[in-house]
Formats: C-alpha cells, structure tokens, sequence
C-alpha cells in the first residue's frame, strides 16, 4: 500500500486532522506552526487561520465553527470571519500554562470535546485529560477526567460507545478505559498495547501517537519516529504495518464520500535537516484508500 504526497506546504507539526462531511474537505492543526488549516481536495483550496498560541487539536461544530484546543483552554473559531473566542478555560491549579498546553483530542458522539494535554519538560507525569462540554443552564463546563500522563495522544471511541482510547506517548503505551457515552463517565483504566522502547543501536518501531478508529472497531495508530501507521485490533493484535515515507507521523483520520481514504500528518520542526530536505520532506501530509471506512468525524454540541 503506497501514500500519495499531497500537494500541501509541509508542517511544522501537524495534528488532529478530520474530515468535514458537509463541507468535503480536510481540516488539521499545525501545532509548532501556530495555524488550523483546511484543504479542499476537489478545488484545491488551501485555507489556514493564525491562532494565538499551539492549537493542539480541533473539531467540527455547528455553522461553519471549529472548536480547538489552545494552550490555556478550549476556544470557538468562526472559520468565515476568523473570530475566535473562549469557551473555557483550564484551571491554572492543574494546568500551569508555563509547562502544560493541550495536545491530542476529539469529539464523542454525544457532542463533548476531550482532549489530553502534554507537558514540557517531562519532570512529573501531570498531563491530563479534559472534557469540555455545554452546561444546562448555558456556558461551558470543564471536567478533569484522567491524569498521570506526559503527552497525552491516541484519544479514540470504539464504534459501540463502550471503551475510550487513551496513549502515553513517551511511555509507548495506549490505554484502554470502559466508556459511558450518556454520563460521560470513564472507569477501570487498563493496559492495552506496550510497545518496545528505544534502544541504541536497536531497530525501533516507534512510539504511539494519534490515531482514529474504523467501522470494525480497528484502531489505527500513527507511530511516530517508526515511519509506519499501525492497523490494531481491539483484541490488541497489529493487524497491518503502513509505511510512511517519513519518519514521523503524527496522526491519522479517515475521509472523502466513503470515508475510505485515510489521511495522514507529520512533523518536521526538530528533526534533521536531510528529512526536511528529502524529496518528501518531513511534515508532509499524505493520503492512501482503504477497503475498510472509518468512523465519521463526531460535531461538538453547542
């Protein structure tokens, strides 16, 4: 299976892509490039809106809106007018702003946003994971739903609603918690898949970072420095090895009609200047059909 290089600048690190069913294009956030930006593979068009700070992550909401994810908090982008503002934000007692910004998230399907948040330096595993959502009785409210992390990434729903996603990436771990789509609840956090660490002078197959799920329940993981996107089943077994030809890819979506084209980002700030320089150079973006469908892109709930 080969990727198709598409004909996008390449990224500083992208992130969080998904496809937008009513408007048949592809959106992502280029983290360290401080941007979101949307691709319209029938014309084209490629549009990006500047943000204020590392948008880690971005959904789809009502009439034209994105929500992302910024370093402090959760924001609304008006994508005709480039308006942008607060829904949210995180409280600085658990989220230090100076070490801590959000990273990797999406939507469930009962329209609440929930994203993980990553920490630098990595001096104690205080990334944790968020979950915005609209309260009763107007305004947004923001629950703390699970901590011990250090670049919180891989958040992902199995097609029954019944089990959460959750990866460490430095930890080259992906956790697994049973899910209640109605309260939002989360519960008995487990161990799912542990990869192999990093060993000098040792083949490596990289560490997990984001992923999305298909019809089947299948998780695919984009593995970062391993050049490769990962099919996993939800038994834990690594169905099928993609290789990427970068080294580092950073996440992946399922898109167009059918939603069999999966679409994939990667990251060039930070890495050597002979994968920014390739003929593919690191933090392209790429594309390849499959015979399975993802899961479509879930809307946030205003």
């Amino acid at each position: 299976m080969t990727l198709q290089t598409l004909p996008l600048p390449p990224s500083e690190l992208g992130e969080s892509p998904f496809w937008h069913p009513q408007e048949n294009c592809l959106y992502w956030c280029d983290i360290q490039g401080f941007a979101v930006h949307a691709w319209t593979p029938a014309t084209g068009q490629h549009r990006q809106w500047p943000m204020p700070s590392e948008p880690g992550c971005c959904a789809p909401a009502p009439q034209g809106q994105l929500v992302i994810g910024l370093r402090d908090g959760f924001y609304l982008l008006d994508t005709t007018t480039g308006a942008l503002a607060c829904l949210a934000l995180l409280p600085p007692a658990q989220h230090d702003t100076q070490v801590l910004r959000l990273n990797d998230g999406r939507c469930d399907t009962a329209g609440r946003f929930w994203a993980g948040s990553v920490i630098t330096p990595r001096t104690a595993p205080k990334a944790a994971l968020w979950c915005l959502e609209a309260a009763i009785d107007g305004g947004f409210g923001v629950r703390h739903m699970a901590g011990d992390n250090f670049t919180a990434n891989g958040l992902a729903f199995s097609p029954d609603n019944r089990t959460m996603y959750w990866s460490n990436t430095p930890e080259h771990r992906i956790d697994r918690f049973d899910f209640d789509v109605t309260s939002g609840a989360i519960s008995n956090r487990d161990l799912w898949v542990q990869f192999d660490r990093k060993v000098e002078d040792q083949p490596y197959s990289g560490r997990p970072d984001g992923a999305a799920v298909d019809v089947e329940g299948n998780y695919w993981v984009a593995m970062y420095e391993g050049a490769c996107v990962l099919q996993i089943s939800p038994s834990g077994d690594v169905l099928q090895r993609i290789p990427v030809p970068v080294q580092c890819p950073t996440m992946v979506c399922f898109g167009g009609d059918d939603l069999r084209t999966l679409y994939v980002t990667s990251a060039r700030a930070g890495r050597p200047a002979d994968e920014q320089e390739a003929d593919v150079p690191a933090g392209s973006l790429f594309s390849t059909r499959l015979p399975v469908a993802g899961l479509p892109v879930n809307f946030f709930k205003i």
